[in-house]
């Protein structure tokens, strides 16, 4: 028995998935559904701070999870997870059947709880109806990783002096730098997908990404700024940067070494003022990719729409029953169209959910109508539509929720630069920071890096800690130009769930102009 778990171990894992979800599942009492999802990755990373060498690590991950929909009166679901190690290989078959029986049991007592309480509360318990999935089509099929150097075969001690040396780079880029931490990582997953209706799913993704975080200081104020470079390749990415039109960025030591040029100009920057009126604001596409994210991505989310699955992201604005809803209405500009594409290339990538569904773009916004939410099987039975391959786990120990994958505000057919010079006085908002959104997505707040005052079509001051706060539906209505100038960035944490589930996913958009109040620093905060 191997002392550490492997990628390529799925190879003998599969038939063993396979048989457990096929023919021990369909052998389980009043069976409707069941699947197995079984996650191997390994990775390695390296930290460094202030220029010294802080951390660094080489571990593999190893999970699996099981959904059972069964019962007699009513099918109801029932889930198994785990995180493994190398000592349950040996026994996993016998761990496969132990985990669709536990999940079988809690299905059956959930069906009997569904139906009790049915017949207990009248209309009200009609409500509880069967968890049933729409049908999709059932697939096998590998997908392999992309990559020019294997997560596998890279040199720890390597990563460590790579991480060290971006780390000293910014440290003696300026003075104004006070602290930094830098943090590199690369790795390969491996994702096996095996139902009870016969799909049998291989799909594998390598990530790399490279994060620098600084704190500049100067004119007795502070700012902090962190940002990240990711793809899904090898290390490459990081010494050499990525030449994608969609989503292009330098080299990893040229990313932190502008980003340290920026704290130290920001210390120096005053800060925002806090406006009582709306005023014209460009945003670039760095900032909307927060904007498409927050205000786009997570009320588009359906099971938050149906009040599946409120905790932490909350709830959506589009969506207030079944029979109240937006679908088909006008609710931003005709110059706003917004998707979710899992072809998109980055961190939002995928060719299958983690119910082996196929993944494809789904249009929210076309032309401003509200046209669609990313699903799940379970949700397209209940709303209607057809399922779009948005159901997914940060591990295989974890249920998924509905997530999104790149999440983005389509381009239109603008120069940017004649976006800025139409605009007689108004304010341009460079990269985002931090979001402060309503429960349901109706109105937000959303920080910039840095904020510019135009003036006569020109870019002026330099402003820190400001950003713009509005209703959401108002300020997309309020789009009057979208620019040619599309971009996709990583957003390496979004958070969702109870237990908080961590999803590395896409977002991005092109410049955008608008209407919007300006919000300076936070009263009462350290300046």
């Amino acid at each position: 028995m191997p002392h550490r778990i492997r990628t390529d171990l799925m190879e003998q894992i599969a038939p063993l998935a396979e048989e457990a979800a096929t023919v021990y599942a369909r052998g389980l009492a009043d069976l409707a559904y069941a699947d197995i999802r079984i996650e191997i990755t390994e990775g390695k990373w390296a930290g460094a701070e202030n220029g010294s060498a802080k951390s660094s690590g080489d571990d593999y991950g190893f999970a699996i999870g099981v959904r059972v929909l069964a019962g007699s009166r009513a099918i109801a679901p029932g889930y198994f997870g785990r995180a493994l190690g190398a000592a349950d290989l040996r026994g996993l078959a016998a761990l496969l059947r132990e985990a669709l029986q536990s999940a079988h049991r809690r299905a059956l007592v959930n069906a009997e709880m569904k139906a009790g309480a049915r017949g207990k509360f009248g209309p009200l318990g009609d409500a509880l109806a069967d968890t049933r999935l729409c049908p999709v089509r059932v697939t096998r099929d590998a997908v392999p990783p992309v990559f020019q150097v294997d997560p596998r075969t890279m040199d720890l001690g390597e990563m460590v002096r790579f991480t060290t040396d971006v780390s000293r780079q910014v440290a003696a880029a300026d003075a104004h730098v006070h602290y930094n931490y830098i943090s590199t990582m690369t790795q390969l997953a491996r994702e096996l997908f095996a139902s009870s209706e016969g799909a049998l799913i291989d799909q594998s993704f390598a990530l790399t990404q490279g994060m620098c975080y600084l704190v500049a200081g100067g004119n007795g104020n502070s700012q902090e700024i962190y940002d990240v470079v990711g793809h899904q390749r090898g290390w490459e990415i990081l010494t050499s940067g990525v030449d994608d039109p969609l989503m292009p960025f330098p080299p990893f030591p040229r990313f932190a070494l502008d980003m340290a040029r920026e704290g130290a100009e920001l210390a120096a920057a005053p800060p925002l003022p806090t406006l009582d009126r709306e005023v014209t604001v460009v945003t670039d596409p760095h900032f909307n990719t927060l904007v498409s994210h927050e205000i786009i991505g997570h009320p588009m989310e359906l099971d938050r729409g149906l009040k599946m699955e409120t905790a932490y992201a909350g709830r959506s604005w589009l969506l207030r029953d079944l029979d109240r809803h937006q679908l088909g209405r006008q609710i931003a500009s005709p110059l706003v169209t917004a998707y979710s594409d899992p072809g998109l290339p980055g961190y939002g990538h995928y060719a299958y959910d983690h119910e082996g569904t196929p993944a494809r773009r789904v249009v929210h916004i076309e032309q401003g109508v509200f046209t669609g939410f990313m699903n799940s099987r379970q949700t397209v039975a209940i709303f209607g539509g057809s399922p779009n391959g948005h159901w997914k786990a940060t591990d295989a120990s974890l249920v998924p929720l509905i997530r999104m994958s790149s999440t983005v505000f389509g381009a239109g057919d603008r120069d940017p630069a004649d976006i800025i010079s139409e605009v007689d006085h108004g304010y341009y908002l460079v990269g985002h920071k931090t979001p402060s959104i309503a429960e349901s997505r109706e109105n937000f707040r959303i920080s910039a890096r840095k904020v510019y005052e135009i003036r006569n079509g020109q870019l002026g001051r330099l402003y820190r800690d400001g950003g713009i706060m509005a209703d959401t539906k108002t300020y997309l209505m309020n789009v009057d130009a979208v620019g040619a100038d599309f971009r996709l960035y990583p957003i390496p944490n979004c958070g969702k769930g109870q237990p908080m589930q961590t999803k590395k996913l896409g977002n991005g958009g092109p410049t955008m102009r608008s209407r919007a109040r300006l919000t300076g620093p936070v009263v009462g905060a350290m300046d």
